[in-house]
């Protein structure tokens, strides 16, 4: 493994604990919502579970990505990747997988950091991340070191 780095969405794990906390708690307090409201906890506790955490590895020739327990990934091939380059979100981007109608798709668990994947097919794909220049001299490292490889 040439890199991996596990960014929290630490927003969407208090929001869904708050959420489950409330939804226990009023269940507890009101009988007759009691059965509907317990049967709801398994949502919260679901979308905790699959967005937690956004992680990033570069590895066998691919960049990599998986939210949470890993139920949701991605995997492109470097040699797929023309080039890649930290960039900012904009704040309207928002967190989880977004598509920005006519320019990219989005995977972010928190704030705007990303780097921005220029695909060799002309499409883009941006992976949120707090480190986001280490993420992108791991690619373009990794992806020159691969085009040798190849090559040799």
């Amino acid at each position: 493994m040439y890199y991996r780095h596990t960014q929290r969405g630490t927003l969407i794990l208090v929001g869904m604990l708050l959420t489950m906390f409330a939804l226990f708690l009023i269940a507890l307090s009101q009988e007759s919502l009691r059965l509907p409201l317990l049967a709801a906890l398994p949502v919260p506790a679901s979308l905790l579970a699959v967005f937690h955490s956004l992680t990033v590895e570069i590895c066998d020739n691919s960049v990599k990505c998986f939210f949470g327990i890993g139920l949701i990934r991605k995997e492109i091939p470097l040699s797929d990747i023309q080039s890649s380059r930290a960039v900012r979100n904009p704040w309207y981007s928002g967190w989880g997988i977004r598509w920005m109608p006519g320019q990219y798709w989005l995977w972010n668990v928190s704030g705007m950091g990303a780097v921005e994947l220029q695909l060799k097919n002309g499409s883009r794909f941006r992976i949120g991340t707090d480190e986001p220049e280490t993420l992108a001299r791991a690619v373009e490292a990794y992806g020159t070191m691969f085009t040798k490889q190849r090559q040799a």
